[in-house]
């Protein structure tokens, strides 16, 4: 199956495969750009957990103020000093801090919610009685629906990413893992807004 240059120059701009991979990709989905960037995307999360484990110390610290109203430092760590240099990463890591700053989010991951907090929250929820009268593995259900939606908007990497919402942060997150190769993590933020105490 003949493909579209374009769309081969297209696919290879929005992922940051090779023109070889963007092409075999195009073809493996017969000329379908959707899916043939779907499954891009997919492999750039297969890339991704791979790379979860091992270490990253390289990075930047990214800065964004909004009006003079608000102010955000984020961390972003990388394995070596080469990735860390590229405008890419630089622009992925200035992405975050624009997220920070739009979304306010509380914690980077759902591993940084105290478990106080979720214990607070659920009983929060037990008591609402939303779930009352229903069986218990239905209530249970319930209650973490409810829980997992209290904490939706708290999380970054849960957080819809503002420049496509039809992705997460996270899955932004693992997509620019994909394209470095190396474990990118978001290890910490700082949100000020002038007029709101912590």
């Amino acid at each position: 199956m003949a493909v579209s240059v374009e769309d081969i120059k297209k696919l290879k701009e929005l992922t940051g495969v090779g023109l070889t991979d963007a092409k075999v990709a195009l073809v493996e989905a017969d000329g379908d750009f959707d899916k043939a960037l779907e499954a891009m995307r997919k492999k750039g999360l297969t890339k991704a957990e791979k790379k979860a484990d091992r270490e990253a110390r390289a990075g930047v610290i990214d800065s964004y103020v909004h009006g003079g109203r608000i102010g955000v430092l984020v961390e972003v760590n990388c394995e070596t000093d080469f990735v860390a240099r590229t405008d890419g990463f630089k622009e992925f890591a200035h992405m975050i801090a624009l997220q920070v700053a739009s979304m306010a989010p509380v914690y980077v991951s759902e591993d940084d919610i105290p478990a106080e907090e979720i214990e607070r929250v659920r009983r929060e929820a037990e008591e609402s009685g939303a779930a009352d009268g229903k069986p218990a593995d239905i209530a249970e259900k319930i209650i973490d629906g409810q829980v997992k939606k209290y904490f939706a908007d708290k999380v970054l990497l849960n957080q819809q990413y503002i420049m496509d919402d039809s992705m997460t942060v996270g899955t932004f997150l693992k997509e620019n893992i994909g394209k470095t190769g190396e474990n990118l993590i978001v290890r910490r933020f700082k949100r000020i807004e002038l007029g709101v105490n912590d």
